[in-house]
């Protein structure tokens, strides 16, 4: 699917030009910006930081829990995402709004990231913009995949943390298995779709060799120091050997324009 035109306008009907787009997707405003028009974008989601002057549009919310008035008050032609972020309810009140709802499929591979560019163009239009952007992704990728990757696939553990009350560890199905395995690595935790709580037994149990934190996440545990004190971590190969790597969230989990990029870091950081 390319769009949705919650609307009823033709799904491959183009999005006019010089249209007031509210973006609820980080991945989806660099690619609206990669294609030139930053300037149609009058308000995004949180996740919507990058570029970094997208930081000063208005912000509606986070892209899972947005509420129609934020939106309507900013008055857009068009509100664009992806189909798995906005709740129905949302696509309805908008609807009723008179807003177009453009919406995109995302998966999480190269090809999902070269597949996405194009359909946000066919959509928004900057088809030579698009042409661009898939060359730098390319050549990224292969620079990527000349870093030299380990051999023995190190069994790596994602963990969202937001404060020790709040942690989670990431499964099957996730961006963060797949730029794991990208990367030259292996998740640590198998057979469960998504996230799930983490407990010290399992933790204890995977034995990961390495684990990864978004940088807010391991700043919301007070550093690495933080990350040893949560139960069962101490106890294993990552922890005996302080093997924790950080990054920036949308850079790991975009499955973006920087996708490459995303890929060549934490390939280093294997090192």
């Amino acid at each position: 699917m390319l769009a949705v035109f919650v609307t009823g306008t033709k799904a491959s009907e183009q999005v006019p030009a010089n249209q007031k787009i509210i973006s609820l997707n980080g991945t989806v405003s660099e690619i609206l910006a990669g294609l030139g028009l930053e300037h149609n974008i009058i308000g995004t989601d949180v996740t919507s930081n990058y570029p970094e002057s997208l930081k000063s549009k208005p912000k509606v919310g986070h892209n899972r829990n947005i509420s129609a008035e934020g939106i309507i008050a900013l008055q857009p032609d068009v509100v664009t995402g992806l189909t798995t972020e906005i709740k129905p309810e949302l696509a309805a009140q908008l609807k009723t709004a008179g807003i177009k709802l453009v919406l995109f499929t995302q998966e999480f591979s190269a090809d999902g990231t070269r597949k996405l560019i194009k359909d946000v163009a066919a959509s928004f239009g900057g088809q030579q913009q698009a042409a661009g952007m898939i060359k730098k992704l390319d050549t990224d990728l292969a620079a990527a995949n000349k870093v030299n990757k380990t051999t023995n696939k190190p069994k790596i553990l994602f963990i969202y943390a937001r404060g020790t009350g709040t942690m989670m560890v990431a499964g099957d199905n996730t961006p963060l298995t797949k730029i794991i395995q990208l990367a030259g690595g292996q998740n640590a935790v198998t057979g469960f779709n998504d996230y799930k709580p983490l407990t010290s037994e399992a933790l204890v149990a995977a034995n990961p060799d390495v684990i990864l934190l978004f940088s807010s996440g391991m700043e919301s545990l007070g550093g690495a120091a933080g990350l040893l004190n949560v139960q069962g971590v101490s106890q294993t190969n990552a922890g005996k050997n302080k093997k924790f790597i950080t990054m920036d969230g949308e850079l790991l989990t975009g499955f973006g324009p920087r996708l490459g990029q995303a890929v060549a870091q934490l390939s280093q950081k294997l090192k």
